[in-house]
């Protein structure tokens, strides 16, 4: 309940950061209506450009804002925000373009008004963010460069568009209301400054290496890292969450990656990511040095068995990788004594890449885990599942009483739909299902 009340407050401040600037508009003195079209299609504008300015506030990882929902949801919140919000810009210039064509003024920047070009340069920089980011694989550029053209491009775009307002100044009537929109500009683009120089400052006080590296199945691997001073943030953390980890580099390079704690918080000291050769970076990460230095910015995440410590039991759903925060809360509960079952369906192609294999059984020795592999290539001999982790795979080893249990998944997309709607299918609340988006980007 108190993680609902946190919700529905943080959605509140989110709707008063797009809807205040607006109504700073409408405050004293207002210019004389220029008809339905005029007056909407500038406040479609006003609407477009807070709702972008507001971007910047929902990755700048404040953990308060966050916590009720998961930082995954967040971005993912960003990314389709983003997209209402171009429309609403696209339809700004395009009603006015179609009505008041002089007021628009020229499509060639040539001719047209200093004010109008700034407008249309961030029109263009706001839809290539969004090409850039949605077409980031299809255009092939490398991740670490698509984050450095997102954050230039983004403020570039923000800047025009408040030069754009404020050369126009139809409704900024006003020292007042003029002096509130400046503030409010400063304030988007000071959230850069935050994010992206004040933040990194800190984290080069409490810098980490790399002390072990370790080959696992499945072309993963295990980075172990102790920090070089004491009172770490990332090192108070709950089992499941993730961190943003920057290997060989300094924290102003914005090299930083989305990675899950597979270490437990029970075993104090140090910590452990496991990371698949799969990208532009992790199909290097085994190259890594012991001796390396690194930045852990965290935690961060929801995806923790430690918010509903009243739960009867829990199921877990892995597929590939997707076992790191999985482990770290499997690691978590053993080493806590915790008595409540456990289910844990995990889905890979080979027996042999399946990662934690091993260890996965001496758990299922020390604490109430039932493990099913799920396997999409078995060798010819395997008596186990086979395939996909479906409604029927987890219906023939679930309980009477699953309709009770927590679920946490964590896999590719395509898994975690399949298995919430299995879930779903087996009358399993959808409150109870829980799933950690596996890309962030």
């Amino acid at each position: 309940m108190r993680a609902r009340a946190s919700g529905l407050a943080w959605t509140g401040c989110y709707l008063a950061l797009v809807f205040v600037p607006l109504g700073i508009l409408l405050v004293g003195d207002r210019p004389r209506g220029g008809g339905f079209w005029w007056d909407f299609s500038l406040a479609l504008g006003y609407a477009g450009l807070s709702m972008m300015g507001v971007q910047f506030a929902l990755t700048a990882r404040f953990k308060r804002a966050t916590a009720p929902f998961g930082i995954d949801i967040i971005y993912y919140f960003h990314r389709y925000l983003a997209i209402i919000a171009l429309v609403l810009l696209l339809a700004h210039a395009g009603i006015l373009s179609a009505k008041y064509p002089g007021a628009a003024g020229s499509f060639d920047l040539r001719e047209a008004p200093a004010t109008m070009i700034w407008g249309w340069l961030g029109l263009i920089a706001f839809m290539a963010v969004l090409v850039t980011s949605l077409g980031r694989r299809l255009l092939r550029i490398e991740y670490d460069t698509w984050r450095r053209i997102h954050v230039v491009l983004a403020v570039a775009g923000v800047a025009m568009a408040v030069l754009h307002v404020f050369g126009s100044g139809h409704f900024l009537t006003s020292p007042i209301k003029r002096g509130l929109w400046t503030l409010l500009g400063a304030s988007w683009l000071g959230l850069v400054v935050w994010v992206r120089l004040i933040r990194p400052a800190q984290l080069l006080k409490y810098p980490f290496r790399v002390v072990e590296v370790r080959p696992e199945r499945g072309r993963s691997w295990t980075l172990t890292l102790e920090p070089e001073a004491d009172g770490s943030a990332a090192l108070d953390y709950r089992p499941g969450q993730f961190v943003w980890l920057t290997l060989d580099g300094s924290p102003f390079a914005m090299r930083e990656h989305p990675f899950s704690y597979a270490s437990s918080p029970t075993r104090s000291g140090r910590l452990e990511f496991t990371i698949k050769e799969l990208g532009d970076f992790t199909q290097r990460i085994g190259q890594t040095r012991p001796g390396t230095l690194a930045y852990v910015d965290g935690p961060y995440g929801a995806f923790c068995i430690d918010r509903w410590p009243s739960a009867p039991g829990f199921v877990f759903v892995a597929g590939g990788v997707g076992i790191a925060p999985i482990m770290s809360s499997l690691r978590a509960l053993a080493d806590r004594r915790d008595g409540r079952p456990l289910w844990l369906f995990y889905g890979n192609r080979t027996w042999e890449g399946v990662v934690f294999r091993e260890e996965l059984a001496e758990l299922s020795a020390r604490c109430d885990l039932h493990v099913v592999h799920v396997l999409g290539e078995p060798p010819p001999d395997w008596e186990c599942e086979r395939g996909w982790i479906t409604r029927e795979v987890m219906a023939r080893h679930l309980p009477e009483n699953r309709v009770d249990l927590e679920c946490l998944i964590c896999g590719p997309t395509p898994m975690i739909r399949l298995v919430e709607r299995g879930l779903r299918d087996l009358d399993v609340p959808l409150r109870q299902i829980h799933s950690e988006i596996f890309d962030l980007a």
